[in-house]
């Protein structure tokens, strides 16, 4: 919530999770933001619904139908009016096509302010083999945990200005924030 928060979001913004798995994020946003300004993705709707009814401290300012089986990038039924999204720890499960191919569908989101994602990198000369992380996670560019080098991570992002956060993430993993260029 505090990458978010510096990012711009306030309550009367509309975010989209995306991978957001069983409300980890959620349980806090929907909190945080006036009713009906969160929507979730995940590649398993019931994860998300199983999250609707654990996690969530007032389940009714949530309606279900906001939570999206999606495990394409495509943001079947989300509005147009989403101004916020984050992919926290998602692409680190996924071939690097994946960013790109998320990126290239959130551009039909017209008042998107921000798109917060992250990545684990390695350096160019170590980026075909498996890599140790800072803390000792071992990364690999052909299986989960996944890689990229940072060119890479720009070139997923055409018409997109990268900013890379330097707050210490779980796992080693790398902050970005996109905005439209």
């Amino acid at each position: 919530m505090a990458a978010l928060r510096d990012a711009g979001l306030a309550p009367h913004h509309h975010l989209l999770d995306i991978g957001a798995g069983a409300l980890r994020l959620g349980c806090k946003a929907v909190g945080y933001l006036d009713p009906g300004h969160y929507w979730a993705t995940d590649a398993s709707r019931a994860l998300l619904l199983a999250g609707h009814a654990r996690e969530l401290e007032d389940p009714a300012r949530l309606d279900p139908a906001q939570l999206i089986e999606d495990g394409d990038f495509a943001f079947p039924g989300v509005p147009d009016t989403i101004t916020h999204a984050i992919a926290f720890a998602v692409f680190a499960h996924l071939p690097g096509e994946c960013l790109a191919l998320a990126m290239a569908n959130l551009a039909r989101f017209p008042r998107l302010e921000a798109f917060l994602f992250t990545v684990f990198l390695a350096p160019d000369a170590l980026a075909h083999t498996a890599y140790r992380q800072a803390d000792g996670v071992v990364t690999h560019p052909d299986r989960p945990p996944r890689h990229l080098r940072e060119p890479e991570v720009h070139d997923a992002a055409p018409g997109w200005v990268l900013t890379r956060d330097d707050r210490l993430l779980p796992r080693g993993q790398v902050l970005f924030t996109a905005r439209r260029g």
